[in-house]
């Protein structure tokens, strides 16, 4: 079982390539996005409305820790549980970030924990420690569209695509759960699994609420939604979200069940000290 245990790990670390939203057709904070007008205004381009929604989901603050519980569920309602802590740094404007990522539960890949160092321009830097044969090894990315620690997450579902990755079409404006949200179709540039995908972002807050992601015949391969949405630090942030399988019948449920921002990380954190010697300041 530890062995098991530990090569989904493993496979999970080898697949990661984290990817950086581009900030340059982005609004700044400040910049609101009109809410819902009169057919006669001129809505943000797209490109501004899903800059903006990366930025918001993946950028929040200047740093990031969040105690996660996750909960990976079978078409006949059997559970398997992850626990983790996530801490991530942004290093200045250029999408430059760290990522450090602590696995508490279940007991026998306790103490692994993963690092990420990620560049807007050229591929990233992985690590990753095994506490089984205290071994620190650096990992080279293959295909980051593989599952995040045996979920129905991708690795860049979790930590997000370059905005130059798909082309982007507005669709309209509707309603979903009470509030106003633009309906965009992004189709991907290169060749991967799926070849559409229709997001519902909202308007005012700049965060996805609903994704669908279609195969080439059509169907729904998978879907995401932001289950509970809450202000935190001044930052609105999907605190439960969940991604269903369509073909399989599974879904993983996820939970924030601490964050916060701009809680005053240090770069040095990231380091491989920190992989062996776990910060107990922050992984709790």
């Amino acid at each position: 079982m530890k062995c098991t245990s530990l090569l989904i790990i493993l496979s999970f670390a080898c697949s990661v390539a984290v990817q950086t939203p581009s900030f340059a057709a982005a609004p700044t904070a400040n910049e609101a996005v009109p809410g819902l007008l009169p057919s006669s205004r001129i809505s943000p381009s797209v490109d501004k409305i899903v800059a903006r929604s990366l930025e918001t989901f993946y950028y929040a603050g200047e740093d990031q820790r969040t105690r996660v519980s996750m909960r990976l569920i079978n078409s006949q309602g059997k559970e398997r549980k992850r626990v983790m802590t996530l801490l991530r740094k942004d290093l200045g404007t250029s999408g430059e970030q760290r990522y450090y990522i602590y696995f508490h539960e279940p007991s026998d890949v306790k103490g692994t924990a993963f690092m990420v160092w990620k560049y807007p321009a050229r591929e990233d830097d992985r690590w990753i420690f095994i506490p089984a044969i205290k071994l620190v090894r650096r990992i080279a990315a293959d295909d980051k569209r593989s599952s995040f620690v045996g979920s129905d997450f991708t690795y860049e579902d979790v930590s997000g695509r370059d905005l130059e990755d798909e082309t982007h079409n507005l669709l309209g404006e509707e309603t979903l759960g009470g509030r106003p949200v633009f309906k965009i179709e992004s189709a991907p540039q290169a060749k991967v699994e799926y070849v559409r995908r229709l997001s519902w972002i909202d308007r005012e807050r700049g965060l996805p609420l609903k994704e669908e992601y279609y195969d080439a015949r059509g169907e729904l391969l998978r879907t995401f939604s932001a289950d509970e949405v809450r202000e935190v630090d001044g930052h609105w942030t999907a605190t439960r979200r969940t991604m269903h399988d369509a073909q399989s019948g599974h879904r993983t449920e996820v939970v924030f069940d601490e964050v916060n921002y701009d809680v005053g990380l240090g770069e040095d954190l990231f380091s491989e000290r920190y992989l062996r010697r776990p910060p107990g300041q922050w992984v709790r």
